[in-house]
């Protein structure tokens, strides 16, 4: 099953050692989140996905069990090789960290007590926020543009967790079947 990732795109289709690269190089690049780094490779970069279909895709595997860019890679590998393409999107997503958390363990095991590891890991924290704050800002960007009633749900939802403090999965239970509806009902 060889499908292109978008109708509209104009990319090549990934080969399964492309999708296994792509992915030990998001994987070496994201240092406290690969959620930027997949989506600047997938819709600057490589454009494999237009901006919207990444949200799209994205939105699809916060529902599934699981971590939601892991998801990302196995969804993404099928749509484009089948259970292959899936197969090297995760390996080459998950290999690499492994080995190298795997590692990163048995040093910190070690070396815990070193001052200067705790200040380099205190600093890296930061870091990682900024990245996922560009992020989803950038995500944000093709919601705002419709006009919809999707901007005005994400505000809600964003508010309901991270000011209100309400269990996520009370708030998405309401929240998702309110945007189903809302954007059902603006379509019309």
């Amino acid at each position: 099953m060889t499908e292109t990732a978008s109708p509209a795109s104009a990319a090549p289709v990934p080969t399964r050692t492309e999708l296994f690269l792509a992915f030990v190089r998001i994987t070496l690049s994201g240092f406290g989140g690969t959620l930027p780094w997949t989506r600047r490779m997938f819709v600057e970069e490589k454009r494999w996905l237009t901006a919207a279909e990444f949200n799209e895709l994205y939105a699809l595997c916060q529902f599934l069990p699981g971590p939601n860019v892991v998801n990302l890679s196995a969804v993404f590998g099928s749509r484009i090789h089948g259970v292959s393409g899936a197969i090297a999107a995760w390996g080459g997503f998950l290999l690499v960290p492994f080995c190298v958390m795997l590692t990163a363990g048995i040093l910190y095991e070690r070396y815990n007590d070193v001052e200067a590891v705790r200040r380099i890991l205190t600093g890296v924290a930061p870091a990682a926020a900024g990245l996922l704050i560009a992020t989803l800002a950038k995500m944000a960007v093709p919601l705002f543009r419709s006009f919809g009633p999707a901007p005005f749900v994400f505000a809600a939802t964003a508010f309901a967790i991270g000011v209100m403090r309400w269990p996520l999965i009370w708030v998405m239970l309401v929240m998702a079947p309110l945007g189903i509806a809302l954007a059902w009902w603006w379509r019309r």
